[in-house]
């Protein structure tokens, strides 16, 4: 299992965020989360924004630290990069 997530550099709410990403399939992307106690409102999209304060126990539970723009790239090669306004494949309207 192979997860990525950026520095803790986004602000919001106060705090620090990082995302956490798969570019193997969002189901391994959900099974990590979970491990490290993401709470299932913590995904958008296509990740999961990750508190400053829960960084470390990402790190430490094997998600491997990679930059921002290697985060996009590595979903967006993967075929798993959902941008804002556009649907998810397999949404009503769009091919499977």
């Amino acid at each position: 299992m192979t997860v990525y997530i950026d520095p803790p550099t986004w602000p919001g709410h106060g705090r620090m965020w990082s995302h956490l990403v798969s570019d193997v399939s969002f189901e391994e992307l959900h099974a990590f989360a979970a491990s490290i106690g993401c709470p299932p409102r913590a995904f958008e999209r296509d990740h999961y924004d990750v508190p400053e304060a829960r960084y470390e126990d990402a790190v430490r539970a094997g998600a491997r630290e990679v930059g921002s723009k290697e985060i996009v790239r590595r979903i967006t090669d993967a075929g798993l990069r959902r941008p804002k306004g556009r649907p998810a494949p397999g949404s009503p309207g769009l091919p499977r």
